[in-house]
């Protein structure tokens, strides 16, 4: 699945979830990348479904990127599901069962497995859908605006 000649300055967890995003919005969720839900943590792709859903993917491009991610169970309290994203080389007997997986390339994606449901509060869900909301409007001004100065 995966060919990244086409776009040699993404890096191949940026293919990933683009490809992710792409699949994404065959189920009706819109995403951004690079979101922070809370100090310290960083999530790959943030996706908001049409019934508010937000789903959280994590793009592990190898074994190593993978092993070396302490972070990942952070994420689980700022979604209603989790996913793992890989493309089709990767080992994915290293997930945990218990989380959802995406295989993906930098043009597609499906899901094979989908993460178990955990209804986020409501509290809780009104803060991510707030910075779901705030991080795309950043993203679309400075794609719009090359001088743009973001804070992120």
């Amino acid at each position: 699945m995966s060919d990244v000649s086409f776009s040699p300055s993404l890096m191949p967890g940026q293919l990933l979830a683009r490809g992710v995003s792409r699949a994404l919005r065959s189920h009706d969720f819109v995403s951004v990348e690079e979101l922070v839900p809370t100090s310290g943590l960083r999530v790959d792709v943030m996706a908001l479904g049409p019934k508010g859903e937000i789903w959280i993917i994590e793009c592990k491009s190898s074994r190593a990127d993978f092993q070396s991610d302490s972070k990942w169970q952070g994420y689980l309290e700022w979604c209603d599901r989790f996913f793992w994203a890989v493309d089709s080389d990767f080992p994915t007997e290293l997930l945990p069962e218990e989380t959802g997986l995406i295989l993906a390339d930098a043009y597609d994606g499906e899901i094979i497995r989908m993460g178990p449901e955990t209804k986020l509060s409501p509290a809780r869900r009104k803060v991510m859908m707030q910075r779901f909301a705030r991080h795309a409007a950043v993203r679309a001004q400075a794609a719009r605006d090359p001088g743009f100065v973001t804070a992120f």
